[in-house]
């Protein structure tokens, strides 16, 4: 039998809670150095910078979800905790080797294979806590997960004024290794365990387009969480440029917008398990977040002649916005049988990391079409390409929680035939 705690904190939480850390830490780590490392690697040209920033960003990206759908079939097949030893391993030997490069290209490649080990750990972590706690704390239990976690970027941060861009990742390599003592305290998902024993599929990624009903619940699972990549991985990510555009006065860094967003939203990511178990409601939570980051969308972009500190003041208010993951990421789980569980709840968040290429893509050509159709200017495109591009994320995002299926309280203890 399952045995589940009715604890919100245990072992367990703490683990998948340090691992997401670490896994924090090295995911954001390229965003936190990315000017500073590429000056060196290329020099100070601001727009080769920003291209190249924008191509080694997607393809860790693209590594992401690469290794999502890996690593979540094999979190089905062969059980959470093999998740959570392979991926750190593989994650941690690539940002060893992040302090060695000596080109973008090469740059680029080992971010690539990062991203597949950074793939596994949230998901597999999300899925092993929501099959240990109890029902009516799981939603809790995650968010002090994701809070805790993501506080990774807040010390990606601070080591990143004190120390050169190579060490920082040595350091995130060692941190990983040293997470891998810890390991060996946490027991296997007694769900998963039950279900191993029976003849039942598992692990069958194709399994979510072969079901319309499924099929249905897995885009839903995706498209509520695309706010969190678009505010990230644009917004946040080359904040710089956009104060440029902004005309602010003072120098604004995308490492400092990165620790200001972070801290806010591992603030927020504890809150909104409190919010979701308060209502009774993952769903209600999820638009109260969202109204919260549309409101701080709106005054990023309303802020023509202001300042960096009013800057990294509207980061913090983006951050605390999308300070939705942990909920997201559950909701992920919850949708789906033990069989395809973990290939649920990794894949689906790296989904969503996935397509900030993809949303990158339309933010460019967005840009063109205004410059080329509408003479627009190229730093007036750019904000208007942003805007109009954050409007159909959230838009999409909005829906998308509207005809999702509400999974508070549910009993996870089923599969999918």
């Amino acid at each position: 039998m399952n045995k589940q705690s009715s604890s919100i904190f245990s072992i367990t939480v703490l683990v998948a809670a340090l691992g997401y850390f670490v896994d924090i830490y090295d995911l954001l780590l390229f965003q936190i150095v990315r000017v500073d490392s590429l000056k060196e690697l290329i020099g100070n040209d601001a727009d080769l910078i920003k291209s190249r920033g924008e191509f080694i960003i997607s393809i860790q990206m693209i590594g992401l979800l690469i290794g999502g759908i890996i690593w979540g079939i094999m979190g089905d097949k062969r059980g959470r905790l093999s998740v959570l030893f392979g991926s750190i391993v593989l994650y941690s030997v690539a940002n060893i080797c992040n302090g060695f490069v000596q080109t973008t290209n090469q740059y680029a490649l080992v971010r690539f294979i990062a991203g597949i080990g950074l793939a596994g750990e949230l998901g597999a972590g999300i899925t092993l806590v929501s099959e240990l706690v109890h029902k009516d704390k799981r939603g809790l239990s995650t968010s002090l997960v994701a809070g805790i976690g993501l506080t990774g970027a807040v010390v990606a941060y601070f080591i990143s004024e004190n120390f050169n861009w190579r060490i920082c990742y040595f350091i995130g390599g060692a941190l990983g290794f040293c997470l891998l003592l810890l390991r060996i305290t946490v027991f296997e998902s007694g769900m998963f365990s039950e279900v191993k024993k029976r003849a039942v599929v598992r692990g069958n990624f194709f399994m979510f387009f072969n079901n319309a009903r499924r099929f249905k619940k897995y885009m839903l699972a995706i498209l509520i969480g695309l706010p969190t990549w678009y505010v990230i991985g644009i917004l946040i990510a080359f904040s710089n440029n956009f104060a440029a555009a902004f005309n602010i006065s003072g120098t604004v860094t995308p490492k400092k917008s990165t620790m200001f967003a972070y801290a806010a939203i591992s603030v927020a990511d504890i809150l909104v398990g409190f919010v979701s178990h308060w209502l009774q409601s993952r769903k209600k939570a999820l638009y109260m977040f969202y109204v919260f980051t549309i409101i701080a969308i709106v005054f990023f972009f309303n802020q023509y002649n202001g300042t960096a500190d009013g800057m990294y003041v509207i980061c913090a208010a983006l951050g605390f916005g999308t300070g939705f993951w942990a909920i997201f990421v559950t909701m992920a789980a919850e949708q789906f049988g033990t069989n395809l569980r973990a290939t649920a709840a990794t894949t689906v968040p790296n989904m969503v990391r996935g397509s900030l290429p993809l949303t990158l893509l339309l933010f460019n050509w967005l840009q063109g079409v205004l410059q080329q159709s509408f003479r627009q200017v190229q730093q007036q495109s750019y904000i208007d390409a942003a805007i109009i591009t954050g409007a159909v994320v959230m838009l999409i995002s909005i829906l998308a929680t509207f005809f999702t299926e509400e999974t508070f309280g549910k009993d996870l203890n089923y599969t999918e035939s």
